[in-house]
């Protein structure tokens, strides 16, 4: 019989130490004895103390208990929870640290994953205020006796519990003041221990919560659930099972749009449909996507990864006509009908997954001047050789992840004879250690 293994003991006395770097995710980067230690709550160049939360073969964690020799970018958290609600890592570092700390991640990436380098490096896209942004979230709630309460908003930092907190500051207003009230309505249900998670889904003036509910409502419930949203102006879904059982509560579908004022556009969309986060970066960013890309009027353009339209709409007001392709039929059908109630005719929609062989889809057997990529977090490796084929000579690429855009940014320079012209981020997520960034390639 084999031995088991025990834990190791943590240390239980603080730790001194100098922080080196940031981490990708945000953590502070301190080595002890030769072994990376990736700490929540530090900054380069602070002397700290720490305690070690776990230690593992090859690099150990722990948590900043108190700053000995503070960073000049330090500032005072603005939520109560931070370093324990898990959503935020960075509200510790002043924005404009950490816009900058994020386009040195890119660039970094770029040259040591990519072994590429912009010729020109892009300003930031900012927000007005880096406070109350978001507009899509996904809520814990749990039901704890202990405290006496139901609790909702983000899950602990590591953990499936949900933090204890009274206000969200990233959240858009009308739900990030709302947790308390929240917390009440699920306290007065019958099921309140089968409700694990509310949704949230807001266009331009609509909100919509989504809870999910793991036994049916009782008439009461349903009756708590109404009075709640019109006394808030929320439209309330419910969702029972997959995806395909969220419907609104009273029957009748919410009026999610949001517009694209630069280029005279609104966008309607499904509560479950992506759509970005942070809508006044959303829309610098489309502004600078159509900018870089400079369609023009005799131009075709091929936008991959299109989703319901978000850059396909805005290219077609330039262009002469633009291609989407996209895995979801779903988001595909929306991105037609919002083309026809737009009044845009030269834009043609193809549904396919662009993870897997393309070679009997129709349209590569066209010819594109310029391509918009706008992929998940795990790049577009599998389309780009396709792009010289197709006689792309421009390529605007957006990405969400630094690290799948730097290996494919040496892909199309290395492999496929493209220059990396310009890049840059934008801050579609203050105070959280996600990068969003944006590139320019031209053929040649």
């Amino acid at each position: 019989m084999g031995r088991s293994r025990r834990r190791k003991k943590l240390p239980a006395e603080p730790v001194e130490a100098n922080i080196e770097s940031m981490s990708h995710d945000g953590k502070g980067v301190v080595h002890i004895e030769g072994k990376a230690t990736f700490l929540v709550g530090g900054l380069p160049g602070e002397r700290v103390r720490f305690l070690y939360t776990q230690q593992r073969r090859k690099y150990d964690e722990g948590r900043v208990v108190e700053v000995l020799q503070a960073s000049p970018e330090r500032v005072e958290p603005r939520c109560a929870q931070f370093g324990i609600c898990g959503g935020c890592s960075l509200q510790h570092q002043a924005p404009a640290a950490q816009i900058q700390t994020k386009q040195q991640a890119l660039l970094d990436a770029l040259e040591h994953l990519g072994k590429v380098e912009p010729e020109t490096v892009l300003e930031p896209l900012l927000n007005e205020t880096p406070w109350g942004y978001r507009r899509k979230a996904r809520l814990g709630v749990r039901d704890v006796p202990k405290k006496g309460k139901v609790l909702v908003g983000f899950r602990k930092r590591g953990s499936s519990f949900v933090a204890d907190i009274e206000q969200c500051h990233i959240l858009h207003p009308r739900v990030g003041q709302l947790l308390p009230q929240l917390s009440q309505l699920i306290e007065s249900l019958s099921v309140k221990r089968q409700v694990p998670q509310i949704e949230m889904a807001m266009g331009d003036e609509t909100l919509v919560l989504i809870f999910r509910i793991l036994e049916s409502l009782n008439e009461a419930d349903r009756q708590a659930l109404a009075q709640f949203g019109a006394e808030h102006q929320i439209e309330i879904y419910i969702q029972e099972g997959g995806l395909d059982t969220i419907q609104p509560l009273s029957g009748i579908p919410a009026d999610l749009n949001y517009r694209l004022p630069d280029f005279d556009l609104s966008l309607d969309f499904l509560p479950i449909d992506f759509t970005q986060v942070n809508t006044g970066i959303n829309r610098q960013m489309v502004s600078r996507v159509v900018e870089m890309l400079d369609p023009g009027a005799n131009e075709r353009v091929l936008d991959l990864f299109c989703g319901l339209g978000n850059f396909t709409l805005p290219l077609a007001r330039r262009a002469g006509e633009v291609v989407g392709v996209e895995g979801d039929a779903g988001l595909v059908a929306r991105g037609r009908a919002n083309a026809e109630r737009n009044g845009i005719d030269n834009v043609d929609y193809f549904t396919a997954n662009l993870y897997e062989p393309l070679e009997q889809e129709p349209w590569l057997l066209q010819r594109f001047d310029k391509a918009l990529l706008d992929p998940p977090r795990s790049g577009a490796q599998e389309v780009l050789e396709h792009l010289p084929r197709l006689g792309v000579e421009r390529i605007v690429y957006v990405s969400c992840y630094p690290g799948t855009l730097a290996r494919d940014a040496g892909i199309l320079c290395h492999q496929h004879g493209y220059r990396l012209i310009s890049a840059g981020v934008m801050d579609m997520f203050p105070h959280t250690a996600h990068v969003e960034s944006i590139a320019l390639f031209e053929k040649g």
